[in-house]
């Protein structure tokens, strides 16, 4: 199995504040990895490393062999951040036309009919998300991540702001995508998720506290 992400030594600090503190990390192919840990335990700050969205103190990421944000890394990372990142005047289709158009995927008509049926967002395809609660502009940003090709997906907090059913639908997603052989990291809070995991990595002042196969009595700990 290949190892599509690789970070080493990986280090971000502010000031005197370490935000992540020589992390190492690797996963391959197929991994539904659990990325879990109090708000500022680190979770967010190394997703936005390997997105390329920060540069590193120390150490370094890559992305399928690629240096993080690199034009090579960028086309193989789909990064899905907690905070919707969207256009107010483009519906929902548009904007994923554009996505799609944008990486030359042209299956994406296809993929993104099995997507918005999926999230529920059909009756909802030719609004603008700028019109959208916190739950629809959330599911909007999840189709946009996972219309497009990528061998690493990266979601952060994924599950803020969904309904049970939309949450239910996301897993089974996320799921698929990791059975189909993409990397996928998910930060979260979500306990139910961990189930579906194939590894939890625990993170606490930007250190690990733990790595390995999930073991909720950890996480609980961790996260009391």
């Amino acid at each position: 199995m290949t190892t599509p992400i690789i970070a080493e030594r990986l280090t971000k600090t502010y000031d005197e504040l370490a935000a992540l503190n020589e992390f190492s990390f690797t996963a391959r192919a197929g991994d539904l990895v659990a990325l879990v840990g109090h708000n500022g335990s680190g979770k967010s700050t190394f997703l936005r490393l390997a997105a390329g969205l920060l540069e590193p103190t120390d150490g370094q990421v890559r992305i399928s062999g690629a240096p993080a944000g690199s034009l090579d890394a960028r086309a193989e990372l789909s990064f899905i951040p907690d905070e919707p990142v969207l256009y107010d005047d483009l519906s929902v289709r548009e904007h994923i036309e554009y996505i799609g158009r944008l990486h030359g995927y042209d299956e994406w008509p296809d993929r993104a009919d099995d997507l918005i049926d999926a999230l529920g967002l059909t009756t909802r395809a030719g609004d603008l998300p700028s019109r959208f609660s916190r739950g629809l502009r959330q599911k909007t940003s999840l189709v946009l991540g996972l219309v497009r090709p990528f061998s690493v997906l990266m979601i952060d907090e994924p599950f803020v702001g969904l309904d049970p059913a939309g949450q239910h639908a996301l897993t089974e997603l996320l799921i698929e995508t990791a059975a189909a052989g993409a990397c996928v990291i998910v930060a979260t809070h979500q306990l139910e998720f961990l189930e579906h995991a194939s590894r939890c990595v625990g993170l606490r002042d930007g250190e690990v506290a733990f790595s390995g196969a999930v073991d909720l009595a950890k996480v609980r700990s961790l996260l009391g």
